[in-house]
């Protein structure tokens, strides 16, 4: 026995010895080789389980100790080797690479993106939000095209996305329920469920981001190409400048539509003399009806989110005094005098030109909004709770506030519908920094990436159209 495990010890030594002498870098004195063999323990199924916690304890003076990691070390060595061999150790970088940035991002997350570790980053919600915000970026900030997205970049967006809403598996709440005993007695009992808003929208986003990627799957072999701003031809340019031309007049997707001076950044799609054929044209239409029904369906979702997130203290604080004072004279009168208020003719008088016009007009027209709202419950505050009750039958006739209010709503939604490209909006944005609900930051930064996506893609085929009409013409 004694005899038998000395010359096991021997001729494993032995062979770690020569694998040190042969490749330097996985030797056990140094801190390569212990990363090594996590990676390579991870990716690859070895004859033997590594006990990861005796590479963390205190080196034993044990002969057995030591041999035993010298023959994991050396097996490992010889897998490495086999691997390069085989072509193979290509595979295992990227898995550490990817293995290292999921570990800071990780990090980041329990930090709160306060790398000092002073505990003064921002609430969990908030991280997770920009999480999911700095993953679209990575993942389709580069993608400006219709193609299929790379193999890399859609595994990254679907392994990342199933982290970071693993998190709502664990988000519940408790609700009774009946349990009938073997003597038939009812009993009532709390048992834990899917909380109500996630269990109905996070299914729904996920389902219309398979539908997103299904589209950009769908353009492999097209009529159409792209060409960058300054390398395109005469006649190519010619027909970039028609289609920004006809592109404002064509009831766009995009209301606020000047290609040549607002997106000079993006490719520019080409076809041939002739235009695209006809089923290649179905097929473009097809796809944009389809993603113009998603970014309807994202943004009611993302809309019913940031209804429901609290509205900050800091944000009522700084409403301004007067809702006149915030809309302005002119916009004021139209909505205290008429008897029949018309959002609609209202925006036709102040023709709005530009996005950050349109962005200006809804944060005065919401923080006016709320101050009305305020000043109607402050008016019945002191009153007791009886009277505020008769009250409120008679308030949309005398309330003048709550009038305006009501109109300043109807305003703002008709604003929202007729500029749907519109950022968010000041309140949004503070409702998005304050909030500490991480369900309902999911929600909200799943459905707004995924409400900008699919409106890009609405925009990216309607180029292409528009290209292809102005050659057909």
């Amino acid at each position: 026995m004694d005899n038998s495990s000395n010359f096991d010890s021997t001729s494993s030594v032995d062979q770690n010895d020569h694998s040190v002498s042969e490749t330097p870098e996985y030797s056990p004195f140094s801190g390569d080789s212990f990363a090594y063999c996590r990676s390579n323990s991870e990716a690859s199924s070895l004859s033997e389980a590594v006990d990861d916690n005796s590479y963390a304890s205190d080196p034993s003076p044990s002969p057995w100790m030591s041999v035993k990691h010298g023959a994991v070390l050396s097996r490992l060595g010889m897998k490495q080797r086999k691997h390069s061999l085989d072509g193979k150790s290509d595979d295992l970088d990227i898995l550490e690479s990817e293995l290292e940035m999921m570990k800071e991002r990780f990090s980041k997350l329990l930090l709160g993106e306060d790398m000092s570790g002073g505990g003064k980053g921002v609430c969990t919600a908030v991280t997770i939000s920009n999480s999911i915000t700095n993953l679209y970026a990575t993942v389709f900030g580069h993608n400006l095209k219709l193609e299929p997205l790379k193999p890399e970049k859609k595994a990254m967006w679907k392994r990342e996305m199933n982290c970071l809403m693993s998190v709502c598996d664990y988000i519940v709440e408790f609700a009774p329920t009946a349990q009938y005993l073997d003597d038939g007695t009812i009993i009532e009992m709390m048992t834990s469920r899917p909380r109500s808003d996630i269990y109905i929208n996070l299914p729904a986003l996920q389902k219309l981001d398979t539908m997103l990627i299904e589209i950009f799957d769908s353009f492999q072999d097209t009529e159409f190409w792209y060409a960058e701003q300054g390398s395109i031809s005469g006649s190519s340019n010619h027909s970039s400048h028609s289609n920004a031309g006809s592109h404002s007049n064509a009831g766009s997707f995009r209301i606020i539509a000047q290609r040549k001076d607002e997106k000079w950044w993006l490719p520019v799609p080409c076809v041939h003399t002739g235009g695209i054929s006809d089923k290649s044209r179905k097929h473009l239409i097809e796809k944009r009806d389809c993603a113009n029904q998603i970014h309807k369906a994202a943004m009611a979702i993302n809309s019913s989110v940031l209804a429901e997130m609290d509205i900050p203290e800091t944000y009522m604080a700084n409403l301004p005094k007067s809702g006149r004072s915030s809309l302005g004279d002119t916009i004021y009168r139209y909505m205290h005098s008429t008897d029949k208020f018309s959002p609609g003719n209202l925006l036709d008088c102040l023709k709005i030109t530009t996005e950050h016009e349109a962005l200006e007009l809804a944060d005065r027209v919401e923080s006016s909004m709320y101050t009305w709202r305020r000043k109607a419950c402050l008016s019945h505050s002191k009153s007791s709770w009886n009277k505020v009750k008769a009250h409120m039958a008679d308030t949309n006739i005398n309330d003048k506030n709550y009038v305006l209010a009501e109109r300043a709503e109807t305003l703002l939604y008709f604003l929202k519908q007729r500029y749907p490209e519109l950022s968010q909006t000041s309140l949004d944005t503070c409702k998005i920094q304050y909030n500490q609900d991480v369900g309902k930051a999911i929600l909200e930064s799943y459905s707004r990436v995924l409400e900008g996506l699919a409106f890009n893609i609405v925009a990216w085929i309607e180029d292409v159209l528009c290209a292809d009409k102005s050659m057909r013409n």
